[in-house]
């Protein structure tokens, strides 16, 4: 069960959830691709250099380490992140052991800005910043679809 599923309120029911965007495993992808071709280069290396081949093995070790603790850490984020619109408020929640909650009843939401750059754009993620009655905002970054999920928070009847 998730967080927002355990927090809904009765009568409250969930209009619509999203997650992180997979790009947040890119650091991981770039990562293996280096991995990939110090691998592939230590087999094209001379036989008279065996101390570049294995230096070369040894740095795609050291670089594969480095690619699984972001692909690690890239998957806890996105497994353990939630962004939720329910009949009566904004969810957003974070953190595998330190958790971090933000909730925003939908009548004290003034204004909901998206930003996407030019990357997020292609891909379809950016970050939502949902302002409050008296000045509060609460940044929701990465997050899968933003537009939709703004289409979610300000098309409800509050």
């Amino acid at each position: 069960m998730t967080y927002v599923q355990r927090v809904l309120q009765p009568d409250e029911t969930l209009v619509y959830s999203t997650t992180r965007h997979w790009s947040v495993y890119l650091r991981a992808v770039l990562f293996a691709i280096v991995d990939l071709a110090l691998l592939i280069g230590s087999q094209f290396v001379p036989q008279q250099e065996p101390a570049v081949a294995t230096a070369l093995l040894v740095a795609a070790g050291v670089v594969g380490i480095v690619t699984l603790w972001f692909w690690l850490k890239a998957f806890i984020d996105r497994a353990t992140t939630e962004f939720a619109v329910t009949s009566r408020r904004v969810i957003y929640k974070d953190g595998l052991i330190r958790r971090r909650t933000f909730e925003m009843n939908l009548a004290a939401v003034e204004r909901v800005d998206v930003d996407q750059k030019i990357l997020g754009r292609i891909l379809d993620f950016g970050e939502v910043r949902i302002h409050g009655t008296g000045g509060s905002w609460e940044p929701c970054p990465l997050i899968s679809d933003p537009l939709t999920f703004r289409s979610h928070i300000t098309a409800r009847p509050v």
